[in-house]
Protein backbone atom coordinates (compact mmCIF):
# COMPACT_ATOMS: atom_id res chain seq x y z
CA UNK A 1 0.00 0.00 0.00
CA UNK A 2 1.53 3.44 -0.73
CA UNK A 3 1.12 6.49 0.65
CA UNK A 4 -0.88 9.80 -0.72
CA UNK A 5 0.64 12.88 0.01
CA UNK A 6 -1.57 16.49 0.18
CA UNK A 7 -0.68 19.46 1.49
CA UNK A 8 -3.01 22.24 2.62
CA UNK A 9 -2.99 25.48 4.39
CA UNK A 10 -4.92 24.35 7.35
CA UNK A 11 -5.48 21.05 8.63
CA UNK A 12 -8.51 20.87 10.68
CA UNK A 13 -8.74 17.49 13.36
CA UNK A 14 -12.38 16.96 14.03
CA UNK A 15 -15.42 17.47 12.05
CA UNK A 16 -18.07 17.97 15.29
CA UNK A 17 -19.21 21.79 15.92
CA UNK A 18 -15.92 23.10 16.95
CA UNK A 19 -14.24 21.94 13.47
CA UNK A 20 -17.25 23.22 11.00
CA UNK A 21 -17.28 26.32 12.87
CA UNK A 22 -13.36 26.92 11.87
CA UNK A 23 -13.38 25.51 8.76
CA UNK A 24 -16.46 28.01 8.22
CA UNK A 25 -14.60 30.89 9.73
CA UNK A 26 -11.21 30.20 7.76
CA UNK A 27 -13.10 29.77 4.33
CA UNK A 28 -13.43 33.69 3.38
CA UNK A 29 -9.06 33.69 3.51
CA UNK A 30 -9.00 31.79 0.50
CA UNK A 31 -6.58 29.56 2.53
CA UNK A 32 -6.43 25.73 1.51
CA UNK A 33 -8.25 23.28 4.48
CA UNK A 34 -8.31 20.18 4.75
CA UNK A 35 -10.96 18.76 7.18
CA UNK A 36 -10.21 15.18 8.70
CA UNK A 37 -12.29 13.05 10.86
CA UNK A 38 -12.44 9.15 11.99
CA UNK A 39 -16.26 9.21 11.65
CA UNK A 40 -17.84 8.37 7.88
CA UNK A 41 -19.73 11.44 8.06
CA UNK A 42 -19.64 14.79 10.06
CA UNK A 43 -21.26 16.11 13.61
CA UNK A 44 -18.82 14.56 15.96
CA UNK A 45 -21.22 13.66 19.07
CA UNK A 46 -23.47 16.45 19.39
CA UNK A 47 -23.94 16.40 15.78
CA UNK A 48 -23.98 12.54 15.14
CA UNK A 49 -25.48 11.02 12.16
CA UNK A 50 -24.69 14.42 10.21
CA UNK A 51 -25.55 17.54 10.31
CA UNK A 52 -28.69 17.14 8.03
CA UNK A 53 -29.70 14.63 10.36
CA UNK A 54 -30.17 16.91 13.47
CA UNK A 55 -32.43 19.61 14.63
CA UNK A 56 -29.67 22.25 14.89
CA UNK A 57 -29.72 24.17 11.99
CA UNK A 58 -26.08 25.91 12.52
CA UNK A 59 -24.90 22.17 12.00
CA UNK A 60 -26.11 22.09 8.17
CA UNK A 61 -25.27 25.83 7.55
CA UNK A 62 -22.08 25.02 8.49
CA UNK A 63 -21.85 21.29 6.29
CA UNK A 64 -23.41 23.70 2.92
CA UNK A 65 -20.63 26.18 3.78
CA UNK A 66 -17.83 23.60 3.51
CA UNK A 67 -19.08 20.90 1.53
CA UNK A 68 -19.51 23.60 -1.16
CA UNK A 69 -16.34 25.67 -0.89
CA UNK A 70 -13.73 25.02 -3.14
CA UNK A 71 -10.82 25.38 -0.86
CA UNK A 72 -12.16 22.53 1.57
CA UNK A 73 -10.95 18.88 1.27
CA UNK A 74 -12.57 16.42 3.43
CA UNK A 75 -10.43 12.64 4.68
CA UNK A 76 -13.63 10.88 6.56
CA UNK A 77 -13.37 7.67 8.29
CA UNK A 78 -9.53 9.15 8.88
CA UNK A 79 -7.70 7.13 11.41
CA UNK A 80 -4.81 9.62 12.87
CA UNK A 81 -1.62 7.21 12.92
CA UNK A 82 1.12 9.78 13.55
CA UNK A 83 2.95 12.69 13.21
CA UNK A 84 5.67 12.05 10.90
CA UNK A 85 7.44 15.60 11.15
CA UNK A 86 6.56 18.61 12.69
CA UNK A 87 4.13 20.00 10.04
CA UNK A 88 3.04 16.24 8.68
CA UNK A 89 0.21 13.87 10.18
CA UNK A 90 -0.62 10.40 8.97
CA UNK A 91 -4.25 9.00 8.67
CA UNK A 92 -5.26 5.42 7.97
CA UNK A 93 -8.19 5.07 5.84
CA UNK A 94 -10.20 1.93 4.65
CA UNK A 95 -8.52 1.62 1.24
CA UNK A 96 -5.44 4.08 1.47
CA UNK A 97 -2.67 5.54 3.52
CA UNK A 98 -2.66 9.79 3.32
CA UNK A 99 0.36 11.96 4.51
CA UNK A 100 -1.16 15.48 5.13
CA UNK A 101 1.54 18.20 5.30
CA UNK A 102 0.00 21.24 6.70
CA UNK A 103 1.33 25.02 7.70
CA UNK A 104 -1.05 25.47 10.82
CA UNK A 105 -3.20 22.33 12.67
CA UNK A 106 -6.67 23.13 14.44
CA UNK A 107 -7.21 20.30 16.89
CA UNK A 108 -10.84 19.85 17.24
CA UNK A 109 -10.52 16.30 18.53
CA UNK A 110 -13.58 16.59 21.32
CA UNK A 111 -13.73 14.28 24.45
CA UNK A 112 -14.88 11.47 25.81
CA UNK A 113 -16.70 9.83 28.59
CA UNK A 114 -15.57 9.35 32.33
CA UNK A 115 -16.27 5.61 33.25
CA UNK A 116 -15.46 5.15 37.03
CA UNK A 117 -15.30 1.36 37.74
CA UNK A 118 -18.15 -0.54 39.67
CA UNK A 119 -18.95 -3.82 40.60
CA UNK A 120 -20.75 -5.71 37.96
CA UNK A 121 -19.70 -2.33 35.43
CA UNK A 122 -17.93 -4.97 32.67
CA UNK A 123 -21.51 -7.15 32.16
CA UNK A 124 -23.36 -6.72 28.91
CA UNK A 125 -25.89 -4.57 28.92
CA UNK A 126 -23.49 -2.29 31.15
CA UNK A 127 -22.68 1.03 28.50
CA UNK A 128 -21.47 4.83 29.61
CA UNK A 129 -24.33 7.04 29.11
CA UNK A 130 -22.82 8.90 25.75
CA UNK A 131 -21.89 5.11 24.73
CA UNK A 132 -25.74 4.37 24.84
CA UNK A 133 -26.51 7.69 22.94
CA UNK A 134 -24.31 6.74 20.13
CA UNK A 135 -25.47 3.62 19.90
CA UNK A 136 -29.26 4.95 19.32
CA UNK A 137 -28.15 7.47 17.09
CA UNK A 138 -25.93 4.56 15.11
CA UNK A 139 -29.71 2.71 15.10
CA UNK A 140 -29.39 0.20 17.33
CA UNK A 141 -32.92 -1.24 18.83
CA UNK A 142 -33.50 -0.20 22.40
CA UNK A 143 -37.28 -0.60 22.02
CA UNK A 144 -38.86 -1.94 24.98
CA UNK A 145 -35.73 -2.21 26.99
CA UNK A 146 -35.94 -1.34 30.64
CA UNK A 147 -33.10 1.02 31.21
CA UNK A 148 -31.50 2.64 34.01
CA UNK A 149 -29.72 5.78 33.44
CA UNK A 150 -27.42 7.10 36.29
CA UNK A 151 -23.83 8.95 37.07
CA UNK A 152 -23.37 12.73 36.94
CA UNK A 153 -24.15 15.67 34.39
CA UNK A 154 -26.72 17.20 32.48
CA UNK A 155 -25.83 14.32 29.49
CA UNK A 156 -28.01 12.03 31.60
CA UNK A 157 -31.09 13.43 30.86
CA UNK A 158 -29.84 14.36 27.34
CA UNK A 159 -29.38 10.49 26.93
CA UNK A 160 -32.99 9.83 28.67
CA UNK A 161 -34.94 12.09 26.24
CA UNK A 162 -33.09 9.96 22.78
CA UNK A 163 -33.48 6.51 24.76
CA UNK A 164 -37.32 7.59 25.55
CA UNK A 165 -37.74 8.81 21.93
CA UNK A 166 -36.07 5.66 20.48
CA UNK A 167 -38.54 3.50 22.79
CA UNK A 168 -36.74 2.96 25.64
CA UNK A 169 -38.79 2.62 28.77
CA UNK A 170 -36.68 4.84 30.63
CA UNK A 171 -37.55 3.36 34.55
CA UNK A 172 -35.02 6.05 36.37
CA UNK A 173 -32.41 9.17 36.26
CA UNK A 174 -29.92 8.72 39.15
CA UNK A 175 -28.02 12.01 39.65
CA UNK A 176 -25.39 11.49 41.86
CA UNK A 177 -24.92 15.55 43.09
CA UNK A 178 -27.49 16.88 45.85
CA UNK A 179 -30.30 18.82 45.53
CA UNK A 180 -28.78 21.78 46.47
CA UNK A 181 -26.21 21.92 43.97
CA UNK A 182 -28.77 21.14 40.95
CA UNK A 183 -30.59 23.73 42.60
CA UNK A 184 -28.01 26.79 42.32
CA UNK A 185 -27.02 25.40 39.12
CA UNK A 186 -30.52 25.86 37.73
CA UNK A 187 -30.69 29.34 39.38
CA UNK A 188 -27.17 30.38 37.74
CA UNK A 189 -28.96 29.27 34.62
CA UNK A 190 -31.74 31.84 34.81
CA UNK A 191 -29.04 34.58 36.04
CA UNK A 192 -26.93 34.10 33.07
CA UNK A 193 -27.79 31.33 30.61
CA UNK A 194 -31.79 32.19 30.17
CA UNK A 195 -31.87 29.96 27.12
CA UNK A 196 -30.27 27.31 28.10
CA UNK A 197 -32.66 27.18 31.53
CA UNK A 198 -35.15 26.97 29.07
CA UNK A 199 -33.95 24.53 27.47
CA UNK A 200 -33.42 22.09 30.68
CA UNK A 201 -36.96 23.07 32.07
CA UNK A 202 -38.07 21.95 28.68
CA UNK A 203 -36.34 18.54 28.75
CA UNK A 204 -37.17 18.03 32.31
CA UNK A 205 -41.12 18.67 31.56
CA UNK A 206 -40.57 16.41 28.32
CA UNK A 207 -39.46 13.31 30.72
CA UNK A 208 -41.72 14.44 33.88
CA UNK A 209 -43.39 10.70 33.94
CA UNK A 210 -39.38 9.26 34.32
CA UNK A 211 -38.06 9.33 38.24
CA UNK A 212 -35.30 12.15 38.47
CA UNK A 213 -33.24 11.47 41.41
CA UNK A 214 -30.64 13.33 43.45
CA UNK A 215 -27.78 12.63 45.59
CA UNK A 216 -27.81 8.43 44.15
CA UNK A 217 -25.12 6.64 43.45
CA UNK A 218 -24.20 3.15 42.04
CA UNK A 219 -23.83 0.32 44.47
CA UNK A 220 -23.33 -2.38 42.02
CA UNK A 221 -24.72 -3.85 38.51
CA UNK A 222 -26.23 -7.60 39.27
CA UNK A 223 -26.81 -10.44 36.83
CA UNK A 224 -25.08 -13.77 35.59
CA UNK A 225 -24.34 -13.25 32.00
CA UNK A 226 -26.66 -10.20 31.24
CA UNK A 227 -27.71 -7.32 33.54
CA UNK A 228 -30.68 -8.11 35.20
CA UNK A 229 -30.63 -5.69 38.48
CA UNK A 230 -29.00 -2.10 39.70
CA UNK A 231 -28.38 -1.29 43.52
CA UNK A 232 -28.52 2.07 43.80
CA UNK A 233 -27.76 3.81 47.38
CA UNK A 234 -29.07 7.38 48.47
CA UNK A 235 -27.93 7.91 51.59
CA UNK A 236 -28.43 5.38 53.75
CA UNK A 237 -31.23 3.64 51.66
CA UNK A 238 -30.69 0.93 49.38
CA UNK A 239 -32.49 0.61 46.07
CA UNK A 240 -32.92 -2.33 43.33
CA UNK A 241 -34.13 -1.71 40.00
CA UNK A 242 -35.21 -4.45 37.65
CA UNK A 243 -33.20 -3.43 34.33
CA UNK A 244 -32.25 -4.66 30.81
CA UNK A 245 -29.73 -1.64 30.66
CA UNK A 246 -27.69 0.45 32.88
CA UNK A 247 -26.13 3.68 31.07
CA UNK A 248 -23.51 5.53 33.27
CA UNK A 249 -21.41 8.64 32.86
CA UNK A 250 -19.52 10.73 34.87
CA UNK A 251 -18.66 13.71 32.51
CA UNK A 252 -16.53 14.56 29.80
CA UNK A 253 -12.68 14.26 29.84
CA UNK A 254 -10.49 16.50 27.10
CA UNK A 255 -8.70 14.00 24.55
CA UNK A 256 -5.50 15.96 25.43
CA UNK A 257 -3.54 12.96 24.51
CA UNK A 258 -2.68 14.26 20.49
CA UNK A 259 -1.95 17.76 21.89
CA UNK A 260 0.34 16.45 24.71
CA UNK A 261 2.23 14.78 22.23
CA UNK A 262 2.38 18.06 19.79
CA UNK A 263 4.27 19.21 23.10
CA UNK A 264 0.78 21.68 23.76
CA UNK A 265 0.57 22.60 27.34
CA UNK A 266 -1.89 20.86 29.42
CA UNK A 267 -3.20 22.20 32.86
CA UNK A 268 -5.93 20.58 35.13
CA UNK A 269 -6.53 18.14 32.37
CA UNK A 270 -7.37 20.43 29.42
CA UNK A 271 -5.33 21.99 26.69
CA UNK A 272 -4.23 25.63 27.39
CA UNK A 273 -4.94 28.20 24.94
CA UNK A 274 -4.32 32.42 24.48
CA UNK A 275 -7.19 34.71 23.24
CA UNK A 276 -6.48 33.52 19.66
CA UNK A 277 -7.04 29.92 20.33
CA UNK A 278 -3.02 29.33 20.28
CA UNK A 279 -2.10 26.61 22.23
CA UNK A 280 1.56 27.00 23.52
CA UNK A 281 2.94 25.21 20.63
CA UNK A 282 3.59 27.91 17.70
CA UNK A 283 0.85 27.28 14.49
CA UNK A 284 -1.14 24.85 16.90
CA UNK A 285 -4.70 26.17 17.69
CA UNK A 286 -7.03 23.88 19.62
CA UNK A 287 -11.17 24.66 20.30
CA UNK A 288 -14.17 22.63 21.64
CA UNK A 289 -14.04 20.17 24.76
CA UNK A 290 -10.43 19.81 24.08
CA UNK A 291 -10.40 22.86 25.81
CA UNK A 292 -12.87 22.24 28.65
CA UNK A 293 -16.85 20.50 28.32
CA UNK A 294 -19.40 23.22 27.71
CA UNK A 295 -21.70 22.49 24.95
CA UNK A 296 -22.18 23.17 21.49
CA UNK A 297 -22.37 27.01 22.01
CA UNK A 298 -18.57 26.82 23.22
CA UNK A 299 -17.46 24.71 20.52
CA UNK A 300 -18.95 27.24 18.09
CA UNK A 301 -17.41 30.29 19.60
CA UNK A 302 -13.90 28.76 19.96
CA UNK A 303 -13.88 27.11 16.77
CA UNK A 304 -15.01 30.24 14.99
CA UNK A 305 -11.88 32.19 16.87
CA UNK A 306 -9.41 29.44 15.79
CA UNK A 307 -10.44 29.53 12.41
CA UNK A 308 -9.87 33.18 12.11
CA UNK A 309 -6.46 33.19 13.77
CA UNK A 310 -5.47 30.42 11.64
CA UNK A 311 -6.55 32.11 8.88
CA UNK A 312 -4.81 35.62 9.66
CA UNK A 313 -8.62 37.05 9.77
CA UNK A 314 -9.24 39.82 12.32
CA UNK A 315 -11.30 38.53 15.73
CA UNK A 316 -13.84 40.62 16.56
CA UNK A 317 -15.05 41.48 20.00
CA UNK A 318 -18.11 40.15 19.76
CA UNK A 319 -16.65 36.80 18.68
CA UNK A 320 -14.60 37.17 22.00
CA UNK A 321 -17.91 37.92 24.08
CA UNK A 322 -19.51 35.33 23.00
CA UNK A 323 -16.44 32.78 23.76
CA UNK A 324 -16.90 34.26 27.43
CA UNK A 325 -19.89 33.74 27.86
CA UNK A 326 -20.01 30.10 26.94
CA UNK A 327 -17.17 29.32 28.74
CA UNK A 328 -18.46 30.89 32.00
CA UNK A 329 -21.36 27.36 31.18
CA UNK A 330 -18.60 25.51 31.10
CA UNK A 331 -17.14 26.72 34.57
CA UNK A 332 -20.42 26.13 36.06
CA UNK A 333 -20.50 23.13 34.58
CA UNK A 334 -17.53 21.92 36.25
CA UNK A 335 -18.29 23.06 39.42
CA UNK A 336 -21.62 21.38 39.63
CA UNK A 337 -20.83 18.07 38.31
CA UNK A 338 -17.51 17.74 39.57
CA UNK A 339 -16.71 14.32 40.77
CA UNK A 340 -16.84 13.62 44.37
CA UNK A 341 -15.09 11.20 46.88
CA UNK A 342 -17.85 8.79 47.14
CA UNK A 343 -17.43 8.34 43.58
CA UNK A 344 -14.16 7.44 43.08
CA UNK A 345 -14.55 4.85 45.71
CA UNK A 346 -17.45 3.09 43.90
CA UNK A 347 -15.22 0.15 43.28
CA UNK A 348 -14.11 -2.58 45.49
CA UNK A 349 -10.98 -4.44 45.62
CA UNK A 350 -12.12 -7.00 43.42
CA UNK A 351 -13.64 -4.66 40.36
CA UNK A 352 -11.47 -5.00 37.62
CA UNK A 353 -11.05 -1.87 36.79
CA UNK A 354 -8.49 -2.60 33.23
CA UNK A 355 -10.76 -4.54 31.57
CA UNK A 356 -8.40 -5.53 28.51
CA UNK A 357 -6.14 -6.85 30.97
CA UNK A 358 -8.11 -8.40 34.09
CA UNK A 359 -6.30 -6.05 36.23
CA UNK A 360 -8.09 -5.14 39.65
CA UNK A 361 -8.23 -2.29 41.46
CA UNK A 362 -6.51 -4.49 44.65
CA UNK A 363 -3.72 -5.42 42.08
CA UNK A 364 -3.33 -1.41 41.07
CA UNK A 365 -3.46 -0.60 44.72
CA UNK A 366 -0.31 -1.66 45.05
CA UNK A 367 2.12 1.01 42.94
CA UNK A 368 2.08 4.91 43.20
CA UNK A 369 1.95 5.77 39.41
CA UNK A 370 0.29 4.99 36.04
CA UNK A 371 3.98 4.09 35.10
CA UNK A 372 4.50 1.46 37.76
CA UNK A 373 1.22 -0.35 37.75
CA UNK A 374 1.24 -0.39 34.35
CA UNK A 375 4.54 -1.98 33.97
CA UNK A 376 3.81 -4.90 36.64
CA UNK A 377 -0.25 -5.22 35.65
CA UNK A 378 0.37 -4.38 32.32
CA UNK A 379 -2.93 -1.90 32.80
CA UNK A 380 -3.44 0.12 29.74
CA UNK A 381 -1.79 -2.53 26.71
CA UNK A 382 -5.01 -3.60 25.46
CA UNK A 383 -7.08 -2.08 22.30
CA UNK A 384 -7.95 1.52 24.18
CA UNK A 385 -4.30 1.80 25.23
CA UNK A 386 -4.99 3.22 28.75
CA UNK A 387 -7.86 5.37 27.36
CA UNK A 388 -10.53 4.27 30.12
CA UNK A 389 -8.67 2.82 32.38
CA UNK A 390 -6.06 5.35 32.59
CA UNK A 391 -8.61 8.09 33.19
CA UNK A 392 -10.03 6.01 35.78
CA UNK A 393 -6.83 6.27 37.29
CA UNK A 394 -6.15 9.47 37.36
CA UNK A 395 -9.40 10.53 38.93
CA UNK A 396 -9.54 7.54 41.68
CA UNK A 397 -5.79 8.14 42.57
CA UNK A 398 -5.00 10.98 41.44
CA UNK A 399 -1.92 9.75 39.00
CA UNK A 400 -0.40 11.74 36.37
CA UNK A 401 -1.94 10.75 32.71
CA UNK A 402 -0.95 7.95 30.49
CA UNK A 403 1.67 8.75 28.19
CA UNK A 404 0.81 8.27 24.38
CA UNK A 405 3.25 6.62 21.97
CA UNK A 406 2.83 6.46 18.61
CA UNK A 407 0.72 5.38 16.69
CA UNK A 408 -1.88 7.58 18.04
CA UNK A 409 -4.20 4.24 17.43
CA UNK A 410 -3.46 1.24 16.78
CA UNK A 411 -3.52 0.07 12.89
CA UNK A 412 -2.78 -2.06 10.23
CA UNK A 413 0.82 -2.94 9.51
CA UNK A 414 0.45 -2.21 6.32
CA UNK A 415 0.09 1.10 6.98
CA UNK A 416 3.08 1.16 9.14
CA UNK A 417 5.37 -0.72 6.11
CA UNK A 418 3.89 2.44 3.58
CA UNK A 419 5.31 4.97 6.32
CA UNK A 420 8.38 3.30 6.58
CA UNK A 421 8.83 3.07 3.06
CA UNK A 422 7.99 7.13 2.13
CA UNK A 423 10.66 7.79 5.51
CA UNK A 424 12.90 5.94 3.87
CA UNK A 425 12.23 7.19 0.34
CA UNK A 426 12.63 10.81 1.82
CA UNK A 427 15.70 9.98 3.80
CA UNK A 428 17.79 9.02 0.19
Amino acid sequence: MKLQELQTGILIIGAGPAGLAAASAALNSGKQILIADDNPVPGGQIWRGGPKKVPDTRAGIFWDRCQNALNVQWLHSARLVAFNHTHEAIFELADKVVSVRYERLILCNGGRELLLPFDGWTLPGVTGAGGLQALIKAGADVRGKRIVIAGTGPLLLAVAETAHKAGAEVLLVAEAQPFSALSRFMWQLCLHHRSKATQAISLYWSLKKIPYLSNVLIEKAVGDAQLTEVHLRRGGELMTVQADMLACGFGIIPNTEIARLLGCNVAAGVVTHDERQCTSAPHIYAAGEITGFGGVEKAIAEGHIAGLAASDQVVSQDDETKREHAQHFMHLLRETFAVSEEMRQLASDATLVCRCEDVSLAELRQHDSWRAAKLVTRAGMGACQGRICGAACQTMFGWDAPELRQPVFPCRTSTLAAIAASSLKEAK
